[in-house]
């Protein structure tokens, strides 16, 4: 079987599996979150919190609850790692050190997982267990609370309440990604993931060396890694690494279970609002740029020129013999597309083209399908944009799902838009602009700008992922990096829930014959091409300067 068959095949089975689940699955996640009924777990949590699980929250109280969450988890997370060697199953490891701490604790609690160090040779075990894998969850449900905020402001009317953050998270964890996590982690222990709790094996190399290999707790933290759309490894060699992704089929089951949320929650958002038509109009339009991109990056990397390339068939630098070109385009192609960051091959050495559509994943503003929640309230914001667009063409006030939007509507819209350019663009040219960053880079010209542009489109995105050739591992990135992950996760959580505010106090607008109906092609159409010129008149200098012009040379 050839390898752009066998690459075919495998995309295939893993939409057909997305499309088998679509349904059951969004409505198992749309009755978790929508129950009336707390379970006992919950109620204990509530308890100890001090919450009303019954009480509701004004969007000004869910952002400060989400802020206040989130900052509690990135202090408790930065100290956990700093007395780490005064912990249970330290290894011996020394504490982190203070500037790498507080990046890798923004970064957890942000849900971009960016990592500027090896894991199995600076975390201890309880570290990886108690403090990274806990945030997978819980960064991971926040997305997930904020996009359920937001749909029930376009749901609710004449109201101030968005719901509870606490209940909502709670919920999210325990009766969504809990229950996966534990099935996911069975399949890959099946497929032999790592999971103990070792303090490494010695082991002779096939050259006669000496080497420890850290075992730990993987496979329980690779499942929500990839679940939540973190995408921190265990092992800096990520899912790369065969304690990670042993074979080719827990390769699939890593993509399905990065894709199984993101590509739900349309249902969820469909059957919220009343109207299954939506959410199906939002899932195709993710489904139409998920599949482009994967399309493009396999044509890039499978058919490279160059002389090596063209003589082995396909670009294969940088990828793991495991998996092939193909899986690994494919993974590299899902996982910038969503906010995950999880790799399976070396991103800094696909073609300038094929490295270029990682990046461009990423300037989508991660929408197809996104990460956990995050995708979808972007897309939502997308939609929004796009019905003001459409009301200015026609002359007649932009609505979406009976909400009028108008201008406090559409000013929340575009400072969620602006947010990611701005640190993106800001970043890249500060780091171009100073010396200690630029002694970072090992590579110059067009290449060696692709990575510093990578890098802050990474963080500032919350992907996680990096073209890896520079020392990000400073205290210019860590510092840079971090306040962009900071910025980036949580001032468009902000935007978002004021939005949320604004749509829930409307009365809802009857529907008319001059009303533009978004289930229909045509306007999944209209999203589709704002998102590309959005991205386009956005970033097309910076990529001219970097990928677009090493490609040409």
């Amino acid at each position: 079987m050839s390898p752009t068959t066998a690459g075919v095949l495998f995309i295939a089975s893993l939409v057909l599996a997305l499309v088998v689940v679509y349904r059951p699955f969004g409505d198992y996640m749309y009755r978790a979150i929508t129950s009336a009924k707390h379970l006992r777990a919950e109620r204990v949590v509530y308890r100890a919190v001090g919450v009303n699980p019954d009480g509701e929250q004004s969007w000004g109280v869910y952002a400060r609850s989400v802020l206040a969450f989130s900052a509690v988890s990135i202090l408790f997370l930065y100290l956990f790692q700093r007395v780490q060697n005064h912990l249970w199953l330290s290894l011996g490891f020394d504490p982190v050190k203070p500037d790498q701490a507080w990046n890798t604790a923004v970064s957890f609690v942000t849900n971009t997982n960016w990592q500027s160090y090896s894991g199995e040779s600076t975390m201890g075990h309880l570290v990886q267990m108690a403090g990274l894998a806990v945030q997978n969850f819980t960064s991971a449900a926040v997305g997930v609370a904020v996009v359920v905020a937001l749909v029930r402001g376009f749901a609710r009317s004449k109201t101030d309440q968005l719901g509870n953050f606490w209940v909502d998270l709670v919920r999210i964890c325990l009766r969504i990604l809990l229950p996966v996590a534990v099935i996911g982690a069975t399949l890959l222990i099946i497929g032999g993931a790592v999971q103990n709790l070792s303090a490494g094996t010695d082991v002779t190399t096939l050259t006669g060396g000496a080497q420890t290999i850290t075992g730990g707790p993987v496979a329980s933290q690779e499942v929500i890694k990839e679940l939540g759309t973190n995408g921190g490894g265990f092992y800096n060699a990520n899912s790369s690494h065969p304690f990670e992704n042993p074979t080719s089929w827990t390769n699939w089951i890593q993509l399905f279970l990065i894709l199984l949320i993101p590509f739900t929650l349309p249902r969820v958002f469909g059957r919220m609002v009343g109207d299954r038509r939506q959410g199906l109009a939002i899932a195709g339009i993710m489904a139409i740029l998920a599949i482009g991109s994967v399309i493009a990056i396999n044509a890039l990397q499978l058919h490279a020129g160059g002389t090596v390339p063209s003589a082995v068939g396909a670009a294969t630098e940088g990828t793991e013999a495991r998996f092939g070109v193909s899986n690994s385009a494919t993974f590299a192609s899902i996982t910038t597309l969503t906010s995950t960051g999880a790799v399976n091959s070396f991103h800094d050495s696909y073609t300038a083209l094929g490295g270029m559509i990682t990046m461009l994943n990423m300037m989508l503003g991660e929408v197809a399908p996104g990460g956990t929640g995050s995708g979808l309230y972007g897309m939502l914001i997308l939609a929004v944009i796009t019905v003001f667009v459409a009301g200015l063409m026609v002359g007649r006030t932009p609505e979406y799902l009976g909400k009028k939007i108008g201008s406090r509507e559409i000013k929340f819209a575009s400072l969620y838009l602006l947010t990611t350019p701005a640190l993106v663009l800001i970043g890249t040219a500060v780091a171009m602009a100073s010396e200690k960053a630029r002694s970072s880079m090992l590579n110059t010209g067009a290449h060696g700008l692709s990575e510093v542009l990578y890098a802050f489109t990474s963080a500032s995105n919350n992907n996680g992922s990096a073209f890896a050739g520079i020392s990000v591992n400073t205290e210019f990135y860590n510092t840079a990096l971090g306040l962009c992950m900071l910025l980036g996760r949580f001032l468009p959580i902000i935007f978002i829930l004021g939005l949320a505010g604004s749509l829930a106090r409307q009365q809802p607008v009857p529907e008319s014959t001059g009303t533009l109906k978004t289930y229909q092609p045509l306007f999944v159409g209209m999203v589709v091409g704002v998102t590309i010129i959005v991205v386009a008149l956005t970033y097309l200098p910076a990529l001219a300067l970097g990928p677009l012009a090493e490609g040409i040379q």
